[in-house]
């Protein structure tokens, strides 16, 4: 996956380890991540495409981001993340959704993109397989999100099916508050024509998804 701010994972891991280490006098949880944010500016550098950018967070991660002394997300603020993030969903001007799931079975496959040593000029992979199993053949993937085998054969392929797959896939937060899915659209990571593909891999029937 690619993950074009700082993570809320990665954030909490370095707030435990000043934690675990600190043996300096108790200080605030906003000190704690006041003092991480400060250590990752200071060693992150930018290089080629990956700018100091990627350390900044919008609402929803800056939410997301929240200790567990903070409590956990509300209801409320959990549902006005979804509402604000599915309000800036983009869908294609053209009206059609589904693309061709051989160029996205590609794309699922590829980690390639937005690192630093990447050539900007080619298109990013979805990596998808970091995450999910697909493809019934695929012996290779992550498990950190759920089994996608038979999307759209359980879903089928209705106009409501192919709005919320492209929309999941472009900003998943419009769906689920903190979603650990990157948000390929609203980030910027896929193109509109590669998530159709997607979309496509997900719910054509001839897709491996759907074998």
């Amino acid at each position: 996956m690619k993950i074009m701010s700082i993570s809320n994972k990665s954030l909490d891991v370095l707030l435990a380890v000043g934690l675990l280490t600190s043996c300096v006098a108790f200080v605030s949880d906003s000190e704690y991540r006041a003092q991480a944010m400060k250590l990752m500016g200071a060693d992150f550098k930018a290089r080629g495409q990956a700018g100091l950018d990627r350390l900044n967070q919008d609402e929803a991660n800056a939410a997301c981001s929240r200790t567990p002394a903070d409590g956990p997300l509300s209801k409320s603020a959990s549902a006005a993340i979804e509402k604000a993030n599915f309000a800036r969903l983009k869908y294609p001007a053209d009206g059609k959704l589904l693309g061709d799931w051989r160029e996205g079975e590609r794309i699922a496959q590829s980690g390639v993109g937005k690192q630093f040593n990447d050539d900007p000029s080619r298109p990013a992979g979805a990596n998808c397989y970091a995450c999910h199993q697909l493809a019934p053949k695929e012996l290779s993937f992550g498990t950190i999100g759920p089994s996608l085998l038979g999307f759209g054969k359980l879903r089928g392929t209705s106009r409501a099916i192919q709005e919320y797959t492209f929309g999941k896939l472009y900003n998943p937060q419009a769906y689920t508050a903190c979603s650990n899915m990157p948000r390929f659209g609203h980030n910027g990571i896929l193109t509109e024509a590669q998530i159709k593909d997607l979309v496509a891999l997900l719910l054509d029937p001839e897709s491996p998804v759907n074998k």
